[in-house]
């Protein structure tokens, strides 16, 4: 008996499959959910890491945080009052803002609002360049002014805003801080770069002396100040340097009061190990994998027990046993594969709907789907193999029995 080309080999595979669609259906699904969650879940966390990272190009690495630590005695620790005109003098600092964490001062939306539930928000004041240097902006309303910032007028943080429940600014938006009414000037983007900011109310450095009476005393002089977190744009390629120096020109006394940072690291990290929980959800998927070839099996056996008469009257025929095992492998593996093409299409899907809703670029590993594409056939084979030698063992006497 002459060998089946691919084409006949194939049609012969697919008897079994369009006879019993709808079994063949329901054995594929299986394969299909395992392999589309392996996709899925390979796909979200390479598009996040993707946009991760293209925020992190968006807001530049070259954004460094100095800010007062801890005393030895372990206490808390402030910068000089003149920390942020040091950081001007020293080579490729493009330009310093500053904030100064206002403690014991606290916002709320009314007067009513017990005095502890603080929701964890701060009253911070503000240098007017903070929006530039952070690379944000004002996400309605507007920012402080040489004018605003000599009165009570608040522009809150993202956080801060939707902690208050304040979701659009009017001349009547107003919020209570240090014992009397703020009026809301704007509220900020998100800084993710600087999530101190987004839970704050910030306020000008004269408004804070004038109104909530955050002075220091410099020879004998009350000054607003000081600040505590100062944020410098280094030049591109400088940071390094930059950030050896600033501990020593905030603090010469006690540099070792003074805590440096590049916040573009910590989102960096985050992106680095967007995918540490990828291999608990890939375990599932292979589970469903798993349990998908098992199905798979199950029905082959099914098929060969169903099909006793069809097998013996091929060896009747002439049939080698060789053909009869590549006819029931070769219906295994394609019912394997349409599972794991069918689940790489919905896992593609899935993380392409997923993306689009968080405005990350779409990403799809090519070993995503390479690999459900690969792992269906191998369960196909797996699954199939023991069936197909079953069946291909058969004696075409015993199998004509059941005719």
């Amino acid at each position: 008996m002459r060998r089946l080309g691919l084409k006949d080999g194939l049609r012969v595979a697919s008897v079994g499959l369009r006879a019993r669609p709808l079994r063949a259906a329901l054995s594929a699904l299986g394969i299909a959910i395992g392999t589309a969650a392996i996709v899925a879940i390979l796909g979200l966390s390479a598009s996040s890491q993707a946009g991760l990272l293209a925020e992190i190009d968006r807001l530049g690495t070259n954004l460094l945080t100095v800010e007062a630590g801890q005393s030895l005695t372990g206490e808390d620790a402030s910068l000089p009052l003149e920390a942020p005109a040091r950081m001007t003098l020293l080579d490729h600092v493009q330009r310093p803002a500053h904030t100064a964490l206002i403690k014991r001062k606290y916002v709320y939306r009314n007067p009513m609002i017990p005095v502890g539930n603080t929701g964890g928000l701060q009253v911070r004041a503000t240098s007017l360049n903070l929006l530039p240097v952070l690379n944000t902006g004002v996400a309605r309303g507007t920012w402080l002014n040489a004018g605003t910032a000599r009165e009570p007028v608040v522009v809150l943080g993202s956080a801060a805003a939707a902690q208050l429940g304040i979701d659009r600014v009017d001349p009547e938006r107003r919020v209570w801080l240090g014992d009397q009414w703020f009026d809301v000037a704007g509220v900020l983007e998100p800084s993710p770069l600087a999530p101190d900011v987004d839970t704050s109310a910030l306020i000008g450095y004269l408004a804070a002396r004038r109104y909530l009476g955050y002075v220091a005393l410099v020879g004998g002089e009350q000054k607003a100040g000081p600040a505590s977190s100062i944020y410098v744009r280094a030049a591109t390629g400088h940071e390094a340097a930059v950030q050896s120096l600033l501990a020593r020109t905030a603090n010469p006394q006690a540099p070792n009061e003074v805590n440096v940072s590049q916040p573009s690291d910590v989102l960096t990290a985050r992106a680095a190990a967007a995918g540490a929980f990828d291999s608990l959800f890939l375990g599932l998927g292979v589970v469903a994998l798993i349990v998908g070839a098992v199905g798979v099996a199950n029905i082959m056996i099914i098929s060969v027990l169903e099909r006793r008469s069809e097998i013996g009257l091929r060896r009747a025929l002439g049939a080698t046993k060789s053909q009869i095992r590549t006819q029931f492998l070769a219906e295994s593996i394609l019912l394997a594969v349409i599972g794991g093409a069918v689940g790489v299409l919905a896992g593609i899907a899935a993380t392409a709907v997923y993306a689009s809703s968080k405005h990350w670029a779409i990403v799809i590993p090519a070993e995503a789907w390479s690999g459900g594409i690969a792992s269906a056939i191998l369960i196909g084979a797996l699954a199939g193999l023991m069936p197909a030698v079953r069946a291909s063992r058969m004696p075409p006497t015993v199998a004509l029995r059941a005719v």
